[in-house]
């Protein structure tokens, strides 16, 4: 299938995800995540969930990362540029919502992108081969065209694997791993 008709297909299904299924799936996914061949890293990216977009909720995969006392970087969306700038989450950090429902720090000390090691993703859907299908804006493309080569990159999904990506381009930069409820996919 292609980008555009699996981003039709899984908005869908998310915009029908009730609040229990998305807690529940949420801890089942940063549950998994501990398995993850990651956590002698430092620098780990998270994004912070769009609510109203069903996204899978990382504040319970964000206290796992608390507990193990690593650097949590967060970003904040510049739509002018299509840019993210990335920021140490700290207890001082003051988040807001933007006006696309994107909770983003509203101050903070910025991180390079060069400086991470593991890199959370959300993705719509994605296949077999570790293409990912985002929402189309390209934002994480551009981010992880900054990141150092050996950086981690790990979608987080509720839902299974796509046999494949028609119009996975050459030039996308695969998943590492991503996670869903019931596995760990490798690529």
């Amino acid at each position: 299938m292609k980008k555009q008709d699996l981003r039709k297909i899984y908005k869908a299904k998310r915009s029908q995800l009730s609040a229990d299924f998305i807690e529940e799936n949420s801890i089942s996914i940063a549950n998994l995540s501990i398995q993850l061949p990651v956590w002698k890293k430092e620098n780990f990216h998270l994004f912070l969930p769009i609510e109203k977009q069903n996204e899978v909720d990382t504040s319970y995969l964000l206290h796992v990362l608390q507990g193990r006392d690593k650097n949590i970087i967060i970003s904040k969306s510049d739509f002018q540029e299509i840019k993210m700038h990335h920021y140490l989450l700290t207890d001082a950090t003051q988040l807001k919502v933007n006006k696309w429902g994107i909770p983003e720090p509203v101050n903070g000390f910025e991180v390079p992108a060069e400086k991470m090691d593991v890199i959370f993703m959300p993705l719509l859907a994605f296949d077999t081969a570790g293409n990912r299908v985002g929402y189309g804006k390209g934002f994480y493309d551009r981010f992880l065209s900054e990141c150092k080569s050996d950086v981690i990159k790990i979608g987080l999904s509720f839902f299974e694997a796509e046999n494949s990506i028609e119009d996975a381009h050459h030039s996308d930069i695969p998943l590492d791993f991503c996670v869903t409820p019931k596995q760990i996919y490798k690529f």
